[in-house]
């Protein structure tokens, strides 16, 4: 099922060909000195707009497995880090190596350093002619949890206190999971980013500023309102449709 906001572009690509539609219907007297409202600049925008939107839908569905396969392998590694870390605790590895083992797993599990400020700190600190600037320290993308479990894994390794008897938390075994999930990644990612560059491709086609397909329906909208009136037919078959930047 196309999301929500997917669905949003689909609705403005629709009524900018019914808003081309009006202005084929009332040619005799629409007929803009802008060469950038005429029906056919309007035809071809389209033309793009469609294309542009077609290319998603074709590489969507290709995404989508290897997408859930993905996350479904890196479901179960923020436990497998707790697990790991608490194995290095009892140990016998000092606090000094489980603190450097910590600060990494933190950024497996997305936690902050330091908790975030309460809404009342941060007031005294205005009080006090203190800017208060907060920046997630998160690192929840799966290239950066995937590369912070190398590190962890890289760590333990030279640790020599860290030599746990179940299997799965061995540092072989480890090093097994993050093939898996390296390979999961590269999977999704050699569909994701063609996804991607079709998204961003298809939002200048209909956000650019000025020439982008919303500004121009917004333009005809006036043109339209211009030639015919506010309260005249003609202008309340337009005004009806909705055309809204991102």
């Amino acid at each position: 099922m196309a999301s929500s906001t997917e669905t949003g572009h689909v609705i403005t690509v629709s009524n900018f060909d019914e808003l081309i539609q009006i202005a084929v219907l009332h040619a005799g007297k629409y007929n803009p000195s802008n060469p950038a409202l005429s029906v056919t600049n309007l035809e071809s925008i389209s033309t793009v707009a469609h294309q542009s939107i077609n290319d998603i839908n074709d590489l969507a569905p290709l995404y989508t497995i290897p997408a859930a396969k993905r996350e479904e392998a890196f479901k179960p590694l923020s436990k497998l880090s707790t697990r790991v870390m608490n194995a290095l605790k009892v140990s016998g590895a000092s606090d000094a190596v489980v603190d450097g083992a910590n600060t990494i797993n933190r950024k497996i599990q997305g936690e902050r350093a330091t908790p975030k400020k309460t809404e009342e700190e941060k007031q005294a600190l205005k009080e006090q002619g203190k800017e208060v600037i907060e920046i997630s320290t998160a690192q929840l993308s799966y290239d950066n949890r995937l590369d912070n479990f190398d590190k962890l894994i890289k760590y333990l390794a030279n640790v020599t206190e860290y030599a746990p008897n179940e299997d799965d938390l061995k540092i072989a075994t480890l090093k097994d999971v993050y093939t898996v999930l390296q390979e999961k990644n590269k999977a999704a990612k050699e569909i994701g980013e063609p996804l991607t560059n079709a998204r961003i491709a298809r939002n200048k086609v209909l956000y650019t500023p000025k020439t982008g397909l919303v500004d121009t329906a917004l333009d005809v909208k006036k043109y339209i309102l211009s030639v015919f009136g506010a309260s005249s037919p003609e202008y309340k078959q337009v005004n009806k449709l909705a055309f809204k930047n991102k």
